[in-house]
């Protein structure tokens, strides 16, 4: 239950988080990481609310001694340790979330240079205060005057930071604490499914099981 709880506060930190709404709020309809940050988040309430639901047939089925809601309970296991292994799988395999993020900030970037559209202006400015950030590595001046319209003016000319690392260095440091809860449930999810196995073998295989609670008196 405590893994379901930090799964769930993890993924809705994700979802609601400043750098991630920023991104996936950029009003563009092909925006590539809008469907990432859907995905995700309801892929982790699931997650997470199987894990509660896993935690709480095995409670009931140990108290009980049933074999079914034991079963059951063994399922979601697995069904989490499935979910965790193919997401994990396809974290490592790939940068996509990075990549999308970084995405989104170069489709604002290039359009504000081209069109110096207030609106996409609004939406640089922002990104570059939630980031901390100013906009990208380039040898063109024309670059620099939008950068110095749109970046916050807490950064010196000294301090600004490359948008595209910066938003890399984010995701590295956020993805170090989702690879770290991923592992430790993983082991625990091997660990709840081995247990429910020893636990349903012995409600099934154990005649002393089906006695308790059953008392005989006799007459001495």
């Amino acid at each position: 239950m405590l893994l379901g709880f930090s799964l769930a506060i993890l993924t809705t930190l994700t979802h609601f988080g400043a750098p991630f709404t920023i991104i996936s709020g950029v009003s563009y309809n092909a925006n590539p990481y809008r469907i990432i940050h859907n995905a995700v988040f309801y892929s982790g309430m699931c997650l997470s609310m199987i894990l509660f639901l896993a935690a709480l047939l095995s409670f009931i089925a140990t108290v009980k001694e049933s074999e079914c809601l034991m079963a059951m309970g063994f399922f979601c296991f697995a069904i989490v340790f499935c979910g965790l292994i193919l997401a994990a799988f396809w974290r490592y395999s790939n940068t996509e979330v990075e990549d999308a993020m970084m995405d989104v900030y170069d489709l604002v970037y290039e359009e504000v240079r081209r069109n110096s559209s207030s609106f996409r202006k609004e939406e640089l400015t922002v990104i570059h205060e939630t980031f901390l950030c100013c906009g990208k590595y380039s040898p063109f001046e024309e670059i620099r005057g939008i950068e110095n319209g749109t970046c916050p003016s807490t950064l010196t000319s000294t301090a600004r930071e490359d948008c595209l690392q910066q938003i890399q260095d984010f995701m590295k440091k956020h993805m170090r604490y989702v690879s770290t809860l991923m592992i430790i449930t993983v082991c625990f999810m091997v660990y709840g499914m081995i247990l429910t196995s020893f636990l349903w073998f012995s409600i099934h295989f154990s005649n002393n099981l089906d006695r308790k609670g059953k008392y005989v008196l006799r007459k001495r």
